[in-house]
């Protein structure tokens, strides 16, 4: 549990790519498949309700995406950069495995000497718990400003999917089964910059939050060695689709319980509600579960399919730019990830 009493979020910003693949892309690649296990057309937009998700251009290494929407952030909040005491780079997607990715994004950024920097890791949690950390150096005073970046590139791993599907002498539904949510996979970055109460200009306070844990699931969803775009070390995942959806929802449960109970808050309070975007199903049974308004969501799941660490923040990006926030509202930010872990923040916009 914690909280925050001088954070404020100066500025967000995504950054999507233009390349748009529909679901009904997907399942013609997978035509063959579809044909020998008589699988009906419109399978995965129907079980999903992901109609397109966006791509780089091949080639585009997570650092770039996480500079361009990095820069956009600094752009926006007009901060002078020497005030930018914390760089995280926290995508899934990484350049390579050494130097940390954060390292190319600070080059591109032009980024001050003294400033600290690293990669965090946490599958789709990465931004909210990178969020935390420049939180918490902000509250004790190590730093006034930090930023928080991601790019995710999920092209390699869609198309690796499909094309090891495809060179299988007699895939199985159940094979089908386990792919299946790497199919849902899209790109997006996002940059989210934070300052202390006495350096920001904006009134988007940062209020604190809760996480929590069941590691005894952490083979549900699990992903090979992922070498940034080289096709040589393309990546592959393995998901339990169903089970992670009933033990995610059951735990963000938990995490929701303990997140009322840090802000002092209860569900009528909440004004707006961004959630990690996985599917429909998934939307559903969490709404259901912690008795929540649908109403008050904002999704992008349909045209953006599930982008990782980049899904909630640039969710809310979005949310923003639509102009779907009003001042004073009560926002509730519901991330769940593969491990599993839940990590659930409050803002007042």
């Amino acid at each position: 549990m914690m909280r925050f009493e001088n954070v404020f979020i100066e500025s967000i910003a995504s950054c999507l790519p233009g390349n748009i693949v529909s679901s009904a892309d997907i399942e013609n690649r997978l035509g063959p498949i579809y044909e020998n296990l008589k699988l009906p057309a419109g399978r995965l937009e129907l079980m999903t309700g992901i109609k397109e998700r966006r791509f780089w251009d091949k080639g585009t290494f997570p650092s770039e995406a996480s500079a361009m929407a990095g820069e956009k952030a600094l752009q926006k909040a007009g901060l002078d950069r020497k005030e930018i005491g914390c760089l995280i780079n926290a995508s899934v997607c990484r350049d390579f495995l050494e130097p940390a990715t954060a390292s190319v994004v600070h080059h591109k950024l032009g980024l001050p000497q003294n400033v600290l920097l690293y990669d965090v890791s946490n599958a789709c949690l990465g931004v909210l718990n990178g969020m935390v950390q420049v939180a918490t150096m902000i509250e004790l005073g190590q730093i006034r400003a930090g930023l928080v970046v991601a790019g995710e590139n999920g092209g390699p791993l869609v198309d690796n999917t499909i094309e090891n599907l495809l060179a299988r002498p007699n895939t199985t539904r159940a094979e089908i089964k386990k792919a299946f949510a790497s199919l849902t996979i899209g790109s997006a970055a996002v940059g989210v910059l934070l300052a202390h109460k006495d350096l920001a200009t904006t009134t988007h306070k940062l209020l604190g939050g809760a996480s929590m844990v069941e590691t005894r699931f952490n083979e549900l969803c699990q992903g090979s060695q992922d070498r940034g775009v080289h096709t040589e070390s393309a990546p592959l995942m393995e998901t339990d689709s169903e089970t992670m959806m009933k033990e995610g929802c059951a735990l963000a449960q938990k995490t929701w319980a303990a997140t009322k109970k840090t802000l002092a808050w209860q569900n009528s309070d909440v004004d707006r509600i961004v959630t990690h975007q996985v599917g429909t199903m998934h939307r559903k049974l969490l709404f259901n579960m912690l008795e929540l308004d649908p109403a008050k969501d904002f999704p992008s799941l349909e045209f953006l399919g599930n982008t990782g660490a980049a899904s909630l923040p640039t969710t809310l990006a979005l949310a923003q730019d639509e102009g779907a926030l009003n001042s004073a509202d009560k926002i509730a930010l519901l991330g769940i990830g593969s491990g599993l872990v839940c990590l659930m923040l409050g803002v007042e916009w």
